[in-house]
């Protein structure tokens, strides 16, 4: 067998790859739409005139990143047997170039309804792209690729984000709207020849046989993993104590009296910078370590970075403390995040490349969305020097799971998802009926919707009473949550609902791929006890 490359042979070998420069050139054109969507939009509405209601209802246009998991099933069944991924990725820049030129057109006179169609569009059409781009990544990119690839990938998206963002909000007034919006429109019409150029997986994995298949099979494959339920969960708890520490940082900031140009330069510029280097060198050394190795050593060095902050919080106003500690806290995270990312090319299934890595990436940002009001309860409770010393031991569930599935000193994970077949899975009892399966996927759709709202509820009780403004009152909340008024209402309420039928379809997958499906009389010749019959092609 050949010796193993070196690190700064695997290194050279990666930096010179067509591969790794397409996906993430690609990932340039993932982060435009985002800094147009969160940044740009909004500032041009307000400088037209339109009142803020009219502008937050045009922020709601968002909601495709959120639920892009819905139709990623499509991109894994539907697409050519040449270019599957990049064919999609095409048809998203195509779109974004459509939308954003119709964006140029309301330059001089925009109404509500035409720019939030216009925004829906372009989010939509953006979160499809992200979609495509994620999968091509999985498929195209060798094992040893992997760890640059995600430090590029990130720093590409943010310069992305800045260029639609930051420069296109400073040009808009100076050079005229319509002619940014038309250049922005431009260049994703220059960015497709990437998509038309980038080269093809070296194995190209079959696509799902059937929709039934792009639709149940990413479930079940996954959970055929033996420490399947410990992943999942690590994947939301190994950023929590991050998502935590960083959820008040600017508040932080401005009440120990930093001013607004200290703020922006620590949590934009420092911020950034750091958080890029560290996700740079986090994705090449979890290639040199392993990844198994990486995400523990990662994992605990981001959890003490949050040291730092309470010792901000204990010298108050002192810059140099206050940039070093920025600088090592964003710096630790990007590490983690290097890793991490790292970890999700690993664990998702070529074959379904588009459902899993959308799943994933959605477990691990439903962190970011929980975290901000226990924060801020925890600080007016403890205070912040105490709330941040909290943070680090936060981080020892997610690396008690990572102990079941990584042991402390693995240098890989010791058994991929793709490596599992059906048939090697230990069955627990009897085989399942389909109608089984159907009630119990019914009522944990049921049990866990319910637990959802009552989390989101309870989140919105917390937000209420931060800073003593009001009472816990989690009935009122809940009763506002169920009864929607506006548009964004109804999105709150369509949220756990949403999450309670994955969660509900996925305890489906988990008990076919732990116990196998029966199969019933009458249903044609055998097939395996362990695959559930899923119809014929669509």
């Amino acid at each position: 067998m050949a010796d193993r490359p070196s690190t700064l042979e695997s290194l050279r070998l990666a930096f010179s790859s067509w591969r790794l420069a397409a996906v993430s050139l690609l990932s340039f054109s993932s982060g435009l739409p985002l800094g147009l969507i969160v940044t740009a939009i909004p500032f041009w509405m307000q400088q037209r005139g339109i009142d803020i209601r009219s502008i937050g209802l045009i922020t709601l246009a968002q909601a495709p990143y959120t639920f892009k998991f819905l139709w990623s099933p499509l991109m894994d069944r539907f697409a050519p047997r040449k270019g599957r991924k990049r064919v999609w990725v095409g048809i998203g820049q195509v779109l974004l170039a459509v939308s954003i030129a119709g964006l140029a057109l309301q330059a001089r006179q925009p109404t509500v309804a035409a720019v939030a169609v216009l925004a829906l569009v372009i989010s939509f059409s953006s979160a499809t792209q992200d979609i495509a781009i994620d999968a091509y990544t999985v498929e195209v990119l060798r094992k040893d690729e992997q760890g640059l690839a995600v430090g590029a990938r990130v720093a590409l998206y943010r310069v992305a984000m800045y260029v639609s963002g930051a420069i296109v909000v400073s040009l808009g007034p100076t050079i005229g709207w319509g002619t940014v919006y038309a250049g922005l429109g431009v260049l994703f019409l220059a960015l497709l020849p990437i998509s038309v150029l980038a080269p093809e997986p070296e194995v190209t994995p079959p696509p799902p046989a059937s929709l039934r298949e792009a639709v149940w099979e990413p479930f079940v494959s996954f959970f055929r993993h033996p420490r399947a339920l410990e992943i999942a969960s690590f994947l939301f708890l190994y950023k929590i104590s991050n998502n935590v520490a960083e959820a008040l940082v600017r508040p932080f900031l401005g009440e120990l009296g930093y001013n607004a140009f200290d703020v922006g330069v620590a949590t934009g510029t420092v911020s950034l910078l750091a958080t890029l280097g560290g996700t740079f060198l986090g994705g090449i050394l979890s290639q040199a370590w392993g990844v198994g190795r990486a995400l523990w050593i990662f994992g605990v060095v981001q959890a003490l970075a949050h040291g730092g902050y309470a010792v901000v919080a204990m010298v108050g106003v002192n810059r140099p403390v206050m940039y070093l500690a920025m600088t090592l806290e964003s710096g630790a995270i990007g590490l983690g995040t290097g890793a991490f990312n790292v970890l999700l090319l690993r664990l998702t299934q070529r074959r379904f490349s588009a459902t899993q890595y959308a799943l994933f990436s959605s477990i691990f940002a439903l962190g970011r969305t929980v975290a901000g009001p226990p924060a801020g309860i925890l600080i007016a409770a403890l205070g912040w020097r105490d709330f941040f010393l909290l943070t680090i031991p936060m981080a020892l569930p997610g690396l008690l799971l990572l102990q079941r599935f990584v042991p402390l000193g693995a240098r890989e994970i010791p058994t991929l998802p793709e490596e599992i077949s059906d048939e090697t899975t230990a069955k627990v009892g009897r085989p399942l009926p389909l109608a089984t399966l159907a009630w119990r996927g019914i009522l944990g759709a049921v049990v866990c919707s319910a637990a959802f709202l009552l989390v989101s509820a309870t989140l919105v009780a917390l937000r209420g009473m931060h800073g003593g403004q009001g009472a816990f009152d989690v009935s009122g909340a809940m009763a506002t949550l169920l009864h929607p008024a506006r548009i964004g209402d109804y999105l709150d309420l369509l949220g756990p609902v949403v999450a309670g039928l994955v969660m509900g379809f996925a305890w489906a997958a988990f008990l076919a791929a732990r116990h196998g499906v029966a199969r019933t009389r009458g249903a044609g010749p055998p097939r395996s006890r362990h695959r559930p019959h899923l119809g014929p092609p669509l």
